[in-house]
């Protein structure tokens, strides 16, 4: 049979082997061997005079123990043996060699006589185990020499090398629900001879190492106070020892400490502390006479130090805890609707008082939804509903919110919509802190992320090159992609970065900075859209300031470009700009373990050429783009310690003006010398021309001329100048003839006129004659020069240009109206043949 199994039973056999002996105050007890319990029946004074012990028919006044095995009886002599004695029962626990009887501790045996009780049980483990022991009822602490108010009384003590450690004294009743001691466990339980009191009223519960001499764990239900002390108050506590309180407070009270009194000893080495520690906010030390308030769960910790030997002194703290209600706490209530949001949860919690403000009786915040009776220090709500938030404090400035948003799209026809990655309206509206908001972006296969800030554009934060968010806010981009997880950097707004598209599905954190969010939050300006894949892992869009250094650098600064990563930065240049870029270190800085490490740098023109360095090659220091140009780095896989992170910077500087102005010069120069040279070739020519003679032109014929002369002006609605049916191919000048001439009037420079036998056939009507010639006004001109050419002859003539006046083309006679015609009749005409 199981050791559980044979509990029971055994325990009925203890009581089976207490007899009751007929007659007054005669009792005999049998102790089975196998509990390990002995009783002593002791004395209640040091000097006892009467109502002796009867056993084995002899009267003893001192004390008799009964040892396990043994079946003694025995008898008072007296009415009263709860005056003069009392009973004290041992029972040894071993946690050590075997397994340990965890559960209820029972009082046993049984049907003991009416005397004041005391039980003792020695639970021994090994000095590096701790043992716990739960009791219910709780119990409460008291001061070395008060009782209780039930004579119930507890004493809890633990064995230090070979010295034994007061723990302390505690009552029924009481906020202490857990004690847990290092090294084993006595614990004392005294019962006066009247209490009903028929359970221990603990059990043991656990085996562990608590690295320290106790823990007190104190639970508080309701309001309530109670006074804790360190162990051995006040003769002092061990040394370089610690101790622990922990205090578990409902979500709806406060907690209230005051060092009633705190001794420190002279230490030769380390130093004493007494530290309250709430949430995971630092250790804050106490003192005496100090009174702290601390909103929710807390743990008060002892530490001692090593004690001079001559004069060590003690080392002893008592304190008061009180668990009340919240006063003077404002209620405080928002909607908060989120109605129209989706795949979104967010987290309201009460941010823990800072340490130096318990000195301030500033107390922490507790977060109501729907009601003010369900209230904790945190939440957590959902979107799709609407709540109605009550916040019971003073002040909201320790009020947080935490939000997540999810944006995922599952189907690559259906998710071209862009997305607003801003801070919900709802969240904003709170005069509450959003201090965390975290948008959690996947996109399908086919399409990848692009990440938009068209008006405010985003800058690197670089500590380095002292390029800072200074902001209210900021964006943490980090990629979430398995196996190819890269860190983007950390970025705010004010800077040049336009977009940022990536192969991986990333998360972007907000952080916010202070009360300014409350105000900047309206100025949000990220995007999302899910756009075609792309071959390259990441692209930075930028547009420059031209009035500012925008600085630049790898993803994973500070671990590291990943290995065969590459990422590419699309940098505009506007017109009348230069950019210029700039590496500011002299190599690349990874050192290769496979392949190697690149950086290609080209203009957009389509002719430009494309500059390659490596990573073993020393890089340029300042390169003058005059267009749009591609940054690309691209990674090898690095040697351990020897990453690839780099720093540039590109600037826009304004185009050198001086050269097209020198070349403009050059340009007019050269135009200036050539229309100089052009007139002197000009005049020069001319001169040869008059000297050489003109250059013979022909002249075509039109038979369909009109030769009528108007008589009158008025009468011929278009005049020569206007009808072109009269013009020959070319006629620089008045027509001459030269065979109609007479050769003695001819001059030198006479045009002469070359015959042409005509072979075609010979019309009937004469040709219409040719159109007159206006008179010229040279004073050597002769009127021979107006001769009229005879039909059906083709003529071939050369003439010199002469300089004439211009006219309208009509044909003019100088003289009167009336003049004599210059037309002859045929027969002058054949005659001049």
């Amino acid at each position: 049979m199981a050791p559980e199994q044979r509990m029971p039973f055994l325990f009925l056999l203890v009581a089976a082997g207490l007899i009751l002996v007929q007659g007054a105050g005669a009792f005999e007890i049998n102790l089975f061997r196998i509990y390990n319990v002995t009783i002593r029946i002791k004395p209640a004074s040091p000097v006892l005079k009467t109502c002796p012990i009867r056993t084995g028919g002899k009267s003893y006044y001192s004390e008799q123990k009964i040892n396990p095995g043994e079946r003694p009886d025995f008898t008072f002599e007296c009415s009263t043996p709860e005056r003069h004695w009392v009973l004290v029962v041992e029972k040894n626990i071993d946690c050590m060699s075997g397994q340990c009887p965890f559960g209820d501790v029972l009082l046993q045996p049984f049907g003991l006589p009416s005397l004041n009780r005391t039980f003792v049980w020695d639970v021994k483990v090994d000095q590096l185990s701790g043992i716990e022991l739960k009791f219910s009822p709780s119990i409460k602490q008291i001061p070395p020499g008060d009782t209780c108010s039930d004579q119930v009384l507890y004493n809890i003590g633990s064995r230090l090398d070979r010295n034994r450690v007061n723990i302390g004294n505690f009552c029924r009743n009481g906020s202490v629900s857990r004690v847990k001691v290092q090294g084993g466990v006595i614990l004392t339980l005294q019962i006066p001879w009247n209490s009903k009191v028929n359970t221990s009223g603990f059990k043991l519960e656990n085996r562990s190492s608590i690295q320290r001499l106790c823990i007190i764990e104190s639970m508080f239900q309701n309001e309530s106070s109670t006074t804790l002390m360190s162990a051995n108050y006040p003769l002092g506590f061990p040394e370089d020892e610690l101790m622990t309180w922990q205090f578990v407070i409902p979500p709806n009270l406060r907690a209230s400490v005051f060092i009633k009194d705190y001794i420190k000893p002279n230490c030769a080495r380390k130093f004493v502390k007494l530290e309250l520690y709430s949430g995971r906010e630092k250790g804050f030390a106490l003192d005496k006479g100090q009174s702290v308030n601390v909103p929710g769960s807390f743990e008060l910790s002892l530490q001692g130090c090593d004690q001079i030997d001559e004069n060590p002194g003690v080392l002893s703290v008592l304190f008061d805890v009180t668990a009340h209600y919240p006063k003077n706490e404002e209620n405080v209530t928002f909607i908060l609707d989120l109605r129209k949001e989706k795949n979104m949860n967010l987290t309201i919690y009460s941010k823990p008082t800072r340490p130096e403000s318990f000195l301030k009786h500033e107390q922490g915040c507790l977060i109501c939804i729907d009601s003010s009776k369900d209230c904790k220090p945190n939440v957590t709500l959902e979107s799709a509903y609407k709540y109605s938030v009550i916040f019971m404090c003073r002040n909201l400035e320790n009020i947080r919110i935490i939000a997540e948003k999810s944006i995922v799209c599952w189907n690559a026809r259906t998710c071209h919509k862009d997305f607003s990655l801003v801070v919900p309206q709802s969240l904003t509206q709170l005069p509450i802190l959003v201090e965390k908001f975290i948008w959690k972006l996947r996109a399908p296969k086919g399409l990848n992320l692009e990440i938009r800030s068209p008006i405010l554009k985003l800058k690197q934060h670089i500590p380095q090159k002292n390029q800072l968010c200074r902001g209210s806010y900021s964006y943490v981009i980090n990629g979430t992609t398995p196996g190819r997880i890269m860190n983007f950097g950390h970025f705010c707004p004010g800077g040049a970065i336009e977009k940022i598209v990536t192969a991986d599905n990333v998360t972007i954190t907000l952080k916010t900075y202070g009360n300014e969010w409350f105000t900047e939050s309206q100025k949000q300006d990220l995007h999302l859209s899910f756009v075609p894949c792309i071959t390259e892992d990441c692209i930075f869009s930028l547009t420059p300031d031209p009035k500012a250094k925008v600085y630049l650098e790898t993803p994973d600064w500070l671990g590291g470009f990943p290995a065969h990563k590459s990422v590419y930065w699309n940098i505009s240049v506007p017109r009348k700009r230069v950019g210029q870029l700039n590496f500011l270190s002299e190599w690349m800085g990874v050192t290769c373990e496979e392949n190697r490490a690149h950086i290609y740098i080209r203009e957009h023109n389509p002719g430009a050429k494309e500059m390659v360095c490596r990573d073993d090659e020393k890089l340029p220091r300042t390169l003058e783009m005059h267009d749009h140009f591609w940054v690309n780095i691209t990674n090898c896989k690095p040697a351990a310690g020897k990453l690839l992170s780099m720093h540039f910077m590109v600037t826009l500087v304004e185009k050198n003006s001086a050269l097209p102005i020198i070349i403009g010069a050059v340009v007019a120069v050269i135009a200036v010398l050539a229309v100089i040279g052009l007139i002197i070739f000009c005049k020069k020519k001319k001169k040869n021309e008059k000297k050489e003679g003109p250059t013979p032109m022909v002249g075509v014929y039109n038979t369909n001329v009109n030769t009528q002369l108007p008589v009158r002006k008025g009468l011929f609605k278009k005049d020569r100048k206007n009808n072109e049916s009269h013009i020959y191919a070319v006629i620089d000048e008045a027509m001459v003839y030269g065979h109609l001439l007479d050769t003695s009037t001819i001059p030198e420079t006479a045009e002469v006129g070359v015959y042409q036998p005509f072979s075609g056939p010979m019309s009937i009507h004469p040709p219409s004659p040719p159109p007159l010639r206006k008179a010229s006004k040279e004073p050597n001109m002769e009127e021979s020069s107006f001769m009229l050419m005879t039909d059906n002859e083709n003529y071939t003539f050369t003439h010199r240009s002469s300089r004439e006046p211009q006219s309208n083309g009509n044909v003019n006679v100088s003289g009167n109206v009336g003049s004599k015609p210059l037309l002859e009749d045929n027969g002058q005409e054949n005659s001049a043949l």
